[in-house]
């Protein structure tokens, strides 16, 4: 049988050129779950050989892989499902996709319009399913065997924007919605026709500051030597520019650098000569020796930090800018009196270049309390076992290139109090941007899949893992052999401890702390890891598990069990010896 006999089908023909209109646009990965409806999308996309397929059994596993890709990839991930249900399973991930900002281009197969309330089976209204949290979403029409020229040429156009709004200024979901008519397999061995260099692209630019605007702030900054560089999260990593131009924006302006560590400030070479403050959390909850900020200038989204969102709120700087190139408003305080979309790092080289003034003796105070703290701190974990010891200790055996990912709740919390600035370039990966437990494991995966040169760690509590075990299997069917995880099994959900119902309420443990009792041995089996337990206060045996799987290439789950209560009231203890210190100063 000739190729055009096979492939006539005209639903193959609308997904190669699809898929290929996806790849001319520069999507490089897409992760696909099986199922019917969507063969033709699986067909095109497995034989297409500029796009890697990640093949999920588990669409919610698929989709916060593809979130991990994504960020750490830095290009839009395609996202493959069949119909009903399983579109709905990527609900969560786009939503994160969406509040944080990763480049997603959901594809979701569904059934013809005719069979569209009808009560046929796996059939749900697919059609701007996620609402809200999409960026861009459309119905594609049907494959038409006769189809006239333009519609092919519609696929490709469709093709170019999902990308290009995907991986716009403002970066975030598109849900194309496809349905097709049976027969939806080809009638003899499948032999894809891509057209190549039929593709499209749809690009952007960069918003650059006005030399008035630079004129404006510049005089701003001349004028208040007490100021701070607010850094919070970035979806993925940040480009090398941007980190580089901020650092020398607070080399010449003299404002401290305040970094969240999935910022991309917190760690790497900058961090000898800028003035990077990381120990912010603790010295912040009591009120401060110095005066407050005049000009705070923010970059990213909000700070991680409650301490330091706090204390924004209560000493009101009277200048807050706020610069982001999206467009996305982050100020739940609503304090900021300035926001500039505008791109980061040309605002912040173009700001440097008009003023030079050096660490003055404001912001020396200001750096004092960093090293005094982070010294307190250091002392206090060297001595004392507990979480967030354990977190610190994990993140000091990384080795410069190194990824981690933190788990929501309290791993990402102890990291942004807890792993202090420091000259190795780690990259930070975390889904902050709705902040939810639900498919951590996944997203780690994605980030090792996307640089299996790089050591990856993810840091996740005993309650997040249980969300997304299923999430592991992924690290066995690719072969991953660079991802570590730290698991805290401190009981349950220590966050809650930090309460108010934590507080003698009898039905604490059982609404709230909901703790697995689960053995994560068996898990590690059951996945293809190495599984090693490690004791209350076992330091050596922490560390030699951490360099058995980082330095010896070991896919490896490493479980620090820990007192969740006793956690929390020696946490409690440390802030207390910062309060001391303070009032003895004073």
């Amino acid at each position: 049988m000739s190729a055009e006999l096979v492939n006539c089908n005209p639903n193959l023909a609308f997904a190669e050129t699809l898929v290929e209109g996806l790849a001319a646009a520069g999507m490089r990965a897409v992760c696909i779950a099986p199922g019917s409806r969507s063969t033709p999308l699986a067909l095109a996309f497995d034989a297409h050989p500029a796009v890697e397929p990640y093949v999920h059994l588990d669409e919610r596993c698929a989709s916060f892989f593809a979130l991990g890709l994504a960020q750490a990839g830095g290009r839009p991930v395609g996202l493959v499902c069949t119909s009903g249900t399983a579109a709905a399973e990527f609900h969560a991930a786009v939503a994160e996709a969406y509040m944080a900002g990763v480049p997603l281009v959901v594809i979701t197969a569904d059934r013809p319009p005719e069979l569209r309330h009808s009560g046929a089976n796996q059939t749900i209204d697919q059609v701007t399913m996620y609402g809200d949290h999409a960026l861009w979403a459309v119905d594609a029409g049907l494959a038409e065997r006769d189809a006239p020229g333009v519609a092919l040429r519609n696929v490709r156009t469709l093709a170019a924007r999902a990308v290009g709004v995907a991986d716009g200024l403002r970066k975030g979901p598109v849900h194309i919605n496809i349905p097709f008519r049976k027969p939806l397999e080809p009638a003899a061995p499948y032999r894809p026709r891509f057209e190549r260099g039929a593709g499209s692209s749809a690009q952007h630019g960069v918003l650059m500051p006005t030399a008035r605007q630079l004129d404006r702030m510049a005089e701003l900054v001349a004028a208040h030597e007490r100021g701070w560089i607010v850094c919070g999260p970035w979806a993925g990593a940040p480009p090398t520019c941007l980190v580089e131009a901020v650092a020398e924006l607070g080399k010449r302006t003299g404002y401290p650098i305040f970094a969240d560590p999935l910022s991309g400030l917190r760690f790497g070479a900058h961090t000898e000569a800028a003035h990077v403050v990381g120990s912010y959390e603790s010295f912040l909850q009591h009120g401060t020796e110095f005066e407050a900020p005049e000009v705070v200038i923010r970059l990213g989204a909000m700070p991680t930090s409650k301490s330091l969102n706090e204390y924004l709120d209560r000493e009101a700087p009277l200048f807050q800018v706020h610069i982001r190139s999206s467009g996305v408003w982050a100020d739940d305080s609503h304090r900021v009196r300035t926001f500039l979309q505008v791109d980061e790092p040309a605002f912040c080289r173009g700001l440097a270049e008009r003023i030079d003034r050096g660490l003055g003796s404001w912001a020396e105070s200001v750096m004092a309390a960093e090293r005094r703290c982070a010294g307190i701190q250091r002392a206090f974990l060297e001595a004392s076992w507990f979480d967030a010891a354990a977190v610190a200790a994990s993140v000091e055996t990384l080795p410069a290139g190194a990824n981690l990912v933190a788990g929501n709740s309290l791993p990402v919390r102890h990291v942004d109090q807890f792993a202090g600035p420091d000259r190795r370039q780690i990259q930070v990966f975390g889904n902050r941007g709705a902040s939810g437990i639900d498919g951590v494991v996944s997203t780690a995966m994605g980030v090792a899949a996307a640089d299996r040169d790089a050591p990856t760690m993810l840091i996740i509590g005993d309650v997040s893992f249980c969300h997304d075990m299923n999430g592991l299997l992924a690290a066995s069917k690719l072969g991953l052999d660079n991802i570590t995880v730290v698991l805290l099994n401190n009981g349950g959900g220590g966050i809650f401890r930090r309460l108010p119902i934590a507080e003698g309420h009898a039905q604490f443990e059982a609404l709230f702390l909901t703790p697995p009792e689960l053995d994560f041995g068996k898990a590690a089996a059951l996945y293809g890891f190495a599984f090693v337990r490690i004791d209350d206060g076992d330091r050596a045996g922490l560390a030699q598990a951490l360099s058995a799987s980082i330095k010896g290439r070991k896919a490896m789950i490493v479980e620090l069990r820990t007192d969740g209560a006793r956690d929390e009231q020696l946490r409690r203890k440390l802030i207390e010896e910062f309060q001391n210190v303070r009032e003895d100063r004073s």
